[in-house]
């Protein structure tokens, strides 16, 4: 089951496939490039029950509207937390600089239409790096973030569906533990700095461009990211942080840190991370306004037998202040098996409970099982 983690991490990390080494469909030679091609194709059937409150304010996850696509309950066959995508890598080293440039194209499974997906696409990477072993790495162009990274990394459920939230994974993906656990990493223009590895420590610093939260915008500073790890046999801690000013009236600075870490002792898994700040945002950045927020992320795996992995994961994000029908929290358990069938296939069952409070009130409670699979090539 690690050989599969290792090929999802290379398609939401950085370098995309060039990470996996073997799980690369196609490598070849083009006069001085290493050219490089792969990608996942996934799909889920999931079903959602909702109950409880449907007047839980912001994003409620929970909620009828959201967790069951407006109903009470929601049927969909679409994609779990990664898209399907193919991602291309070229290499070279040229006067003593290795340069590599990544792009990423992405499709969705699922809409309301029979049609309307057939012209979605979805592109997440489109980047250049160059740079050596003494100098580190520079990277230029379009990537995930920093800033929650190492969190959906290490999450079980990047290999299934978590949160079945219908209302995304219809035309895109399911949530994970993304606004319950996490905020999402995010996609943005930016130029990074890494330092050379060293006795298992990397850290990079870079230079998003800033992105708006509604009538809120970022436009005269970059947003800033930070993200350190230190790896030991076994596992590994990192810290990260994260910084943008929003424009406007009633504009505000999100400000954030997060520390996190896992290991493995033998057959069992751990994982733990937290994010703490302000303006964060439930699922994107200063999406939940200048109000402080604390998410958690805790799971434990068993790797029951070489080919099936069991895994426990509980999540939340939870926001101060607020008046009464604001959301207060969103939390999410999700209980998964994970099975290799072959070394490129992995069949997934998962069944999980969300559960979105208001600042006052009842609370709204979404009920989800995933079923379905994922292929790396």
């Amino acid at each position: 089951m690690n050989h599969h983690a290792l090929r999802a991490n290379a398609c939401l990390a950085t370098l995309a496939l060039a990470a996996a080494g073997a799980a690369h469909a196609a490598d070849f030679k083009a006069g001085e490039w290493d050219l490089s091609l792969g990608g996942i194709v996934n799909a889920y059937y999931t079903h959602t029950r909702c109950s409880g409150s449907r007047a839980v304010g912001g994003t409620a996850l929970a909620t009828q509207a959201l967790g069951c696509g407006g109903t009470e309950g929601r049927t969909v066959v679409g994609n779990g937390l990664l898209p399907n995508a193919l991602t291309t890598t070229a290499k070279t080293r040229q006067e003593g600089y290795d340069i590599s440039a990544t792009l990423m194209i992405g499709a969705a499974v699922a809409a309301g239409d029979a049609i309307s997906n057939n012209s979605n696409v979805d592109v997440r990477q489109g980047f250049v790096t160059f740079g050596n072993a003494d100098m580190g790495t520079v990277k230029l162009g379009r990537d995930y973030g920093l800033f929650g990274k190492s969190a959906i990394l290490g999450d079980m459920t990047l290999l299934g569906a978590g949160a079945p939230v219908s209302a995304t994974q219809r035309n895109r993906v399911t949530l994970g533990h993304i606004g319950s656990g996490y905020t999402y990493l995010g996609t943005y223009g930016q130029v990074a700095y890494s330092l050379p590895t060293s006795s298992g420590f990397s850290a990079t610093v870079a230079l998003m461009s800033p992105v708006d939260a509604g009538s809120l915008i970022g436009r005269n500073q970059p947003q800033l990211q930070a993200l350190a790890t230190a790896s030991f046999g076994g596992g590994k801690v990192w810290l990260g942080a994260k910084h943008q000013k929003f424009e406007g009236t009633g504009g505000f600075s999100m400000s954030g840190v997060e520390l996190g870490g896992s290991v493995a002792v033998r057959t069992l898994g751990f994982a733990a991370n937290v994010q703490s700040g302000k303006g964060l945002g439930v699922l994107t950045d200063g999406d939940s306004g200048n109000r402080k927020q604390t998410n958690l992320l805790l799971q434990a795996t068993w790797q029951a037998t070489p080919k099936a992995k069991l895994g426990l994961n509980w999540g939340e994000s939870r926001l101060k202040d607020g008046v009464a029908t604001d959301l207060r929290s969103n939390t999410n358990v999700t209980a998964g098996l994970y099975y290799g069938l072959t070394k490129s296939l992995t069949l997934v069952g998962e069944i999980s409970r969300t559960t979105s409070k208001p600042v006052a009130g009842e609370s709204a409670r979404m009920n989800g099982v995933a079923l379905g699979g994922i292929v790396f090539f």
